[in-house]
């Protein structure tokens, strides 16, 4: 088994055996040989042979391209987050349960990031200062929420908050995507079909229309023209789709493109209103969690508008927080905002005038996480009908279009 543990310093390979006998090799950059000694023990290992070795050369690194590194799961941050909780709360260590969770975690990305985590950890960083360098990996308010839990001496509630959020989070995408899945692949399975009978079979009915003479019909001409423009119509939708999948990778996020795109979003015929419940019920158990582990209502509302995943209420809760910073309430610029339905506005400020405020938001993201449900159930059942009708008109009228000229030459027969 081979091992490598990146920080800053003089490079060594070492050979150390685990508590289990298992030998393990690797490489670590450290400041000097004790420090590789102290870490090694640290990870539960016992080192057998430390040598300094030259650095890695450049054939040895990773290749990274910008904007396609390898993304970490929201599910693995959670599972990782439930794991930290529960150590630190049975009274383990942070250096210790960090070093376990390394070992542990599958998920390769993850994993080195935790052992970056705990390198600065162990060099005096707070567990919050540490996160934050990783602004990538981990959501903002996963950082907010371990600075609060350290302040407020209550990181483990802290860190159990941050993995029901995110487990619940989780859940709700794999909800959509239930529901997505089936539309999805029928209409994959209809392009693919389209494009089969337009390469393979259009060509072998036009040559023998050719073979039979006369004038064709419209619908059959403008068939046979697309067929033998497939040639090139098919490899430029490729590269097209490429192109614009790479451009939205690294685009998608900038302002300028959510300001468009977002408010359109919401606007889409059935899909629009799904995607509102989908945003509201985010907001609101993030707004939840945040309230409830203390942090600054400003800073709350800054951070939720962030993770909302939405252009449209990220902007709305700006303006709530210009309103908040004057003096205002919560829910009195809310009521302005469309976005947010009245139903919201009207139990955040019941929530307000009581001092329940995390207890009314739960509330809300229980109700929208149950409407996320409902209406994707109701979309499903209303979509398939819907494709099969879209897949049988086009399939069959191209059918039509290429048995029109056997009528017309039928009809002329008799």
């Amino acid at each position: 088994m081979t091992t490598t543990v990146t920080t800053t310093g003089t490079h060594f390979a070492y050979t150390s055996r685990k508590q289990s006998g298992k030998v393990v090799h690797g490489r670590m950059e450290a400041p000097n040989e004790a420090a590789v000694v102290s870490r090694l023990r640290t990870m539960g290992m016992s080192p057998v042979t430390i040598e300094q070795t030259a650095a890695s050369s450049g054939l040895s690194m990773d290749i990274k391209i910008p904007g396609f590194e390898r993304r970490v799961p929201l599910k693995d941050i959670a599972v990782m987050s439930r794991q930290l909780s529960t150590m630190i709360g049975a009274g383990l260590s942070l250096l210790r349960a960090l070093t376990i969770l390394t070992d542990q975690t599958e998920n390769k990305r993850l994993a080195s990031v935790l052992d970056e985590v705990r390198t600065d950890v162990e060099r005096g960083s707070s567990l919050s200062e540490a996160v934050a360098k990783h602004d990538r990996v981990f959501p903002p308010m996963m950082i907010h929420l371990i600075r609060a839990g350290e302040l407020g001496g209550f990181l483990d509630k802290s860190l159990e908050s941050v993995a029901g959020t995110f487990e619940a989070d989780v859940k709700l995408r794999a909800t959509i995507k239930s529901a997505l899945t089936y539309p999805v692949i029928v209409l994959c399975m209809a392009v693919i079909a389209t494009i089969a009978m337009l390469v393979f079979i259009v060509p072998v009915f036009q040559n023998m229309f050719a073979s039979l003479g006369g004038t064709l019909p419209l619908p059959t001409l403008i068939l046979i023209n697309v067929s033998h423009n497939m040639i090139w119509i098919l490899p430029l939708l490729i590269v097209a789709a490429i192109a614009g999948l790479f451009w939205w990778r690294r685009n998608g996020h900038k302002d300028t493109v959510r300001a468009v795109v977002d408010p359109l979003r919401l606007k889409i015929p059935v899909f629009g209103m799904l995607m509102r419940k989908v945003a509201v019920a985010r907001f609101t158990r993030n707004f939840a969690t945040m309230t409830g582990a203390g942090v600054p209502i400003l800073q709350s509302l800054d951070i939720v508008g962030q993770t909302s995943g939405n252009y449209v209420i990220e902007q709305a809760l700006k303006r709530v927080q210009d309103s908040v910073r004057a003096g205002r309430s919560i829910a009195e610029p809310l009521v302005r905002e469309p976005v947010f339905p009245s139903m919201v506005t009207q139990m955040i400020a019941v929530g307000e005038d009581s001092g329940s405020m995390e207890t009314m938001l739960n509330k809300i993201a229980d109700f929208y996480d149950d409407e996320v449900q409902a209406t994707t159930e109701a979309l499903t059942s209303l979509i398939e009908p819907i494709m099969i009708a879209v897949i049988g008109i086009i399939i069959g009228g191209m059918i039509v279009a290429l048995y029109m000229p056997m009528f017309t030459i039928y009809s002329q027969i008799h």
